[in-house]
C-alpha cells in the first residue's frame, strides 16, 4: 500500500514539474543570436545586426508587450524584421500588433512580410495600412538597399504564396523572378522555410523564415515534432540552415496557433550578425 502511494505522489509531481515547465516555457522569451558569413557582405555591413520577430499571433508578454519590447532593444538590432503571422487569423487583435509595431520602430527600422493568416484576413488592408502609418516598411514582393557608408546591400520581401492560387514552389519562383539581385548580397523575408530549395535556385545570401513554430513540441535529440505544410518530423523546423551559398534562419516564433500551447519549445527572438570572410579569419 505505501509502495502505491509513493509511485501515485512521485508521477503528481512528475506531472505538476511538467506544468509549470509548459506554462513557464510558453512565456519565457529568449534571444539566440547566430553569426552568418559571406564573402559577399560588403565590408561596412560586417558587424550589422537583423533582430527577427515571427509568428507573433497576437500573444503578448507583458502590458503592451512590454518585455518582448524590452528584449528586442537589449538585442541592439541595426533593423527589426517581422516575418509573417503577426495576428492570427481566429481571433484578430490589430491593436496589439499595431502597439507592437509602433513600439519596435522606436528601436530601430522595421520591415515587414505578411504570413498565411494574414492571406486568411479579410482586414489585411487594414493592418497593412495600420504598419505603414507606424512607420514600418512593408515589403509586399518588394525591394529595397540599405546602406552603410556608400556600400548597399539588398533587402527583399515576398508575401505568402497563400495570397495566390497555385503551387506554392511556382508561386515563389515567379515572385522573385521580378526582383532578385544577383549582383548585390541580398537578404529575404519569407514565411515558409519548407520552399528553401528555391531560395537556394535563386542564390539568395540569407533568408529569414517563420510558420513552423519551432515544430510546436520538441523533443530532446529529435527536434520539432510537426509543422505546417512540412507535416511529422520538420526538416526545417527551426535554427540556421546552409546550402550552397544561401543560409537559412528558421525562428521558432513567439506565440501560438492553433495548438495553444508549445512544449520544450520557448518563444524566441533571433538575431543575425552579419559578417564577411576577414571577420572569419
Amino acid at each position: 500500500m505505501k509502495t502505491r502511494k509513493m509511485t501515485i505522489t512521485i508521477l503528481i509531481l512528475i506531472l505538476a514539474v511538467l506544468i509549470l515547465w509548459t506554462v513557464w516555457g510558453n512565456t519565457a522569451i529568449e534571444i539566440n543570436e547566430y553569426s552568418v558569413c559571406s564573402e559577399r557582405l560588403p565590408d561596412r555591413f560586417s558587424g550589422f545586426r537583423i533582430a527577427q520577430v515571427s509568428d507573433l499571433h497576437n500573444a503578448e508578454f507583458g502590458e503592451e508587450n512590454e518585455k518582448l519590447i524590452h528584449m528586442l532593444r537589449q538585442s541592439a538590432p541595426d533593423i527589426i524584421v517581422i516575418t509573417g503571422d503577426l495576428v492570427d487569423s481566429r481571433r484578430t487583435e490589430m491593436k496589439i500588433a499595431l502597439q507592437f509595431a509602433e513600439d519596435a520602430v522606436k528601436i530601430a527600422p522595421c520591415y515587414y512580410v505578411p504570413g498565411n493568416h494574414e492571406a486568411r484576413l479579410s482586414e489585411y488592408d487594414t493592418l497593412k495600412k495600420g504598419l505603414m502609418q507606424a512607420g514600418v516598411t512593408v515589403l509586399d514582393n518588394d525591394s529595397v538597399r540599405l546602406e552603410r557608408s556608400g556600400e548597399f546591400i539588398t533587402l527583399a520581401g515576398v508575401s505568402d504564396p497563400a495570397f495566390q492560387n497555385g503551387d506554392d514552389t511556382e508561386i515563389m519562383r515567379d515572385t522573385l523572378d521580378n526582383f532578385t539581385d544577383s549582383e548585390s548580397y541580398t537578404v529575404l523575408l519569407s514565411h515558409r522555410p519548407e520552399l528553401f530549395s528555391v531560395y537556394v535556385e535563386y542564390r539568395i545570401d540569407l533568408v529569414f523564415c517563420g510558420h513552423a513554430h519551432g515544430g510546436q513540441f520538441r523533443l530532446p535529440a529529435v527536434g520539432g515534432l510537426i509543422a505546417p505544410h512540412q507535416g511529422l518530423f520538420p526538416e526545417y523546423d527551426a535554427g540556421l540552415f546552409t546550402k550552397e551559398s544561401t543560409s537559412m534562419l528558421v525562428s521558432r516564433g513567439i506565440g501560438n496557433s492553433l495548438f495553444p500551447f508549445r512544449f520544450n519549445n520557448r518563444p524566441e527572438i533571433v538575431v543575425a550578425e552579419l559578417k564577411n570572410s576577414e571577420d572569419t579569419r
